[in-house]
């Protein structure tokens, strides 16, 4: 979708459509982060996750609108139901997008690119909201193709032209390569996917990990991963962006007492029980740190979770720190791992 909340907000309201808006942060400035901006907005240079105080010396007359993630939840149920009329095989990613099989033709159109313009054409024609699709042979090229040419884009990667669209792209512009990673490659003289192809599989193990045998193969075109519209989750976690930063320990534990109820509730509601809890932990500077703790048995009470958590917490040096984000997560299920598309795992907002 593009720039799904923020469109939401336009589509809902028209005295906001035309206008540069961020979802999320703080017009005083005070400490919020944007979750999503209009494009009007981007144009100034906001983005999602920038700080409101950033985003409002680029743009003065940036209006903030609070985040109604009710109705984003139930916009996105529909965004589902127009793509199950195509293909039962979906596998969403955020409320915002999913990769789609459409191997097994359910309306038997007989082209990947004429669905996703019906696709497309049934968003904007009943929700009025528009799309942008990314056609490919697999799941990695389909998923950059589609933030090629937004807003209401569709970018058709072909397999003959696979391999050179590949090469030519950015080391940034490959899907999980974060900033530190980015950086890590460009030091290295590696800037597209042409340099990586140079090195041996091997080489990129050296340098990266386990992440240098899917860059090895993802150079060449070769991503094998199938859409999987059960995947197992294994973590149940919430989290808050603040409203303003946080200082003092005891309104950091009422607020990890609001989000540890979330979290339990949905563990409950599944009959899960986990034996680690992590503590997440963003300060206002960015830097983020996780605290976990481990049991020898699933947790399945509510003050135990928390007294673990407040631990955790009570463990950190918050001298001349204050905290943007908290978060909590379970994990380590004893009794199995959650299906994505029956535990949604919403990020908590104020």
């Amino acid at each position: 979708m593009d720039s799904f909340y923020a469109s939401v907000e336009q589509r809902d309201n028209p005295d906001l459509r035309g206008k540069a808006i961020a979802v999320g942060g703080s017009p005083e400035g005070r400490g919020g982060v944007v979750a999503t901006a209009s494009y009007e907005a981007r144009a100034y240079g906001v983005h999602s996750a920038m700080p409101s105080k950033q985003a409002i010396k680029l743009c003065p007359h940036l209006i903030f609108v609070y985040p109604r993630f009710a109705v984003y939840k139930e916009v996105s149920r529909q965004i589902r139901e127009i793509f199950r009329r195509y293909t039962d095989l979906i596998q969403p990613l955020s409320l915002d997008e999913a990769y789609l099989d459409v191997t097994d033709d359910k309306l038997g159109i007989g082209s990947a690119i004429d669905i996703a313009k019906q696709i497309k054409q049934s968003i904007k024609d009943e929700l009025h909201l528009t799309a942008s699709a990314g056609v490919s042979v697999n799941k990695f090229v389909s998923k950059i193709a589609s933030d090629i040419n937004k807003p209401d884009g569709l970018t058709f990667i072909g397999p003959s032209k696979v391999e050179r669209f590949i090469e030519q792209l950015p080391v940034e512009k490959f899907h999980g390569v974060g900033k530190v990673t980015a950086a890590k490659m460009k030091m290295r003289g590696l800037h597209t996917g042409a340099d990586l192809k140079k090195l041996s599989e091997t080489e990129l193990v050296n340098l990266f990990g386990k992440s240098g045998r899917f860059f090895y193969k993802i150079v060449r075109g070769v991503d094998n991963r199938p859409v999987e519209p059960n995947q197992e989750t294994k973590s149940v976690s919430a989290e808050d962006t603040f409203s303003y930063d946080l200082t003092e320990l005891g309104e950091m534990q009422i607020e990890l007492e609001k989000i540890g109820k979330v979290v339990f509730n949905r563990i409950k509601q599944y009959n899960l029980s986990g034996r680690t809890i992590t503590l997440k932990v963003k300060f206002s500077d960015f830097k983020q740190l996780t605290r976990s703790k481990s049991f020898t048995e699933g947790v399945v009470d509510f003050d135990r979770m928390m007294d673990a958590v407040h631990a955790l917490l009570r463990a950190i040096d918050f001298t001349s720190r204050s905290v943007r984000l908290l978060g909590i997560s379970l994990s380590n299920f004893e009794n199995g791992a959650a299906k994505k598309n029956d535990v949604y795992q919403p990020r908590l907002f104020p």
